[in-house]
């Protein structure tokens, strides 16, 4: 397989975006009344089909973007987490609380928004849109999805799965990136979600501005990976280089610039790049494979720009920074990057690692805090005062210590500056698509 193959169907047209906008808000007055431990099964029940139909949809993944075959399994399997998760703990996060305030009885509701327009990427095409739909569907909320261009049949499978929900609760729409913002503008859509690019989400944000409409980003990301020299190689390289090529290297938390402290930057250097050099690039559907094609041949093309860039701006070369067949790019390392090289300053979405040699914590956190994206960041080493440092430092909305970056159910999901605003996941996901009411009551007797 040289290049991923999406599915093909025709976008709909105004009248059945008319007929999916209506659904939902008919569907949103019944909904917001359902209790929650129906909602609850139902959501579950999401999670059984995602386990019985892993294979299948692991496979439409590998056929629409070129994931390896392997990681799509494990996506499917983690939305049917995320699934589980909610249905446990959805009505727990959104319980009414008594508190002190002006009046004798003082209560704080959470109360659904309506029907919620959710933009989504190709990269991982099952898991951004489970980590929004379980939180707002759980909350009483309904669901639009805009989905990549290149994923419309992972768009329409997903639609499926929730086919035991009552209808118009989750619909996909096949309409263009032109097409978004008339549905943003509708008086039926109360809010907006996107995970993407800056661009895209400097759009959205201000098409959803204009209406006064609520709006989570999760955008771009160029993560930091800090190697102190007190760090665990033998687990902190191995960790570097998965960090650094899942999903082939196409993820916004992917650590991508690597601050090696210079008492070890030389041993990490050449094992780094030897890993990197060992990967088996191929054919995505093989259970060996660590490196797919890129999602689409432009994408590989961007990638190859900005490598050659860096280079002719005075980055080594150490590996790689070459195209292969198709939609292929060769895992690449470079090093000793000016801060006038492309891959200094941009997210690079593709296997392209970025080392650095720093000469203490303070140089690393130099280096990584000056970056206008602040998503992920890593940092490996012993010292427990370092990592709490390093940790209350850094300009970032998630910071893992001897662990690589990753988005968990259990924990809030998101960045600061151009990496977005807002938190998916754990309490703080499921209450972003609320009403946070206040109810004081006084003169009952």
């Amino acid at each position: 397989m040289d290049t991923p193959t999406p599915q093909h169907f025709p976008h709909f047209d105004s009248a059945r975006v008319e007929t999916a906008l209506a659904a939902a808000a008919a569907a949103f007055r019944l909904w917001r009344e359902r209790p929650f431990p129906e909602r609850s099964a139902l959501l579950n029940g999401v999670a059984g089909h995602l386990e019985t139909r892993q294979e299948e949809l692991a496979r439409l993944i590998t056929s629409e973007m070129g994931k390896p075959i392997a990681a799509a399994r494990a996506e499917v399997a983690k939305c049917a987490t995320v699934c589980r998760y909610y249905a446990e703990n959805g009505a727990a996060f959104l319980a009414g609380q008594t508190v002190n305030g002006p009046a004798p009885v003082n209560r704080l509701r959470y109360e659904p928004l309506g029907p919620v327009l959710a933009v989504m990427p190709w990269n991982f095409p099952f898991w951004q849109v489970f980590r929004f739909a379980a939180p707002a569907l759980m909350a009483g909320n309904v669901a639009l999805l805009k989905h990549s261009s290149n994923v419309p049949g992972c768009a329409m499978a997903i639609e499926s799965l929730f086919g035991d929900f009552p209808e118009g609760v989750f619909q996909t729409l096949l309409i263009p990136a032109s097409g978004v913002e008339a549905v943003i503008g509708d008086r039926r859509v109360a809010a907006v979600t996107l995970t993407g690019s800056v661009e895209a989400g400097r759009k959205v944000a201000a098409q959803a501005g204009a209406a006064l409409k609520k709006t989570v980003l999760e955008l771009g990301g160029s993560d930091p990976f800090i190697i102190l020299p007190d760090a665990d190689l033998d687990r902190a390289i191995p960790a570097a280089v998965q960090a650094r090529t899942v999903n082939s290297g196409q993820s916004c938390i992917a650590a991508k610039r690597f601050l090696i402290h210079e008492a070890v930057y030389d041993e990490v250097e050449r094992r780094f790049v030897a890993a990197m050099e060992a990967l088996v690039v191929g054919d995505p559907f093989e259970e060996k494979t660590a490196i797919g094609p890129l999602a689409t041949p432009a994408i590989a093309e961007e990638v190859h720009a900005q490598v050659e860039a860096s280079v002719a701006a005075g980055a080594r070369l150490l590996t790689g920074g070459r195209r292969l067949r198709g939609s292929f790019y060769a895992p690449t390392v470079l090093a000793d990057l000016p801060p006038d090289a492309p891959a200094y300053r941009e997210e690079v979405f593709g296997p392209v690692a970025l080392l650095y040699r720093v000469r203490d914590l303070e140089h690393a956190l130099e280096i990584a805090n000056a970056s206008d994206f602040g998503l992920g960041a890593a940092v490996w080493t012993r010292n427990r005062q370092e990592a709490e440092e390093a940790a209350a430092r850094l300009e970032n909305g998630v910071v893992f210590v001897n662990g690589i970056v990753a988005s968990d159910p259990r924990i809030p999901f998101g960045g600061v500056k151009h990496s977005g605003y807002g938190r998916e996941l754990g309490a703080a996901g499921i209450r972003e698509f609320v009403n946070l009411k206040s109810v004081c009551i006084a003169g009952m007797g």
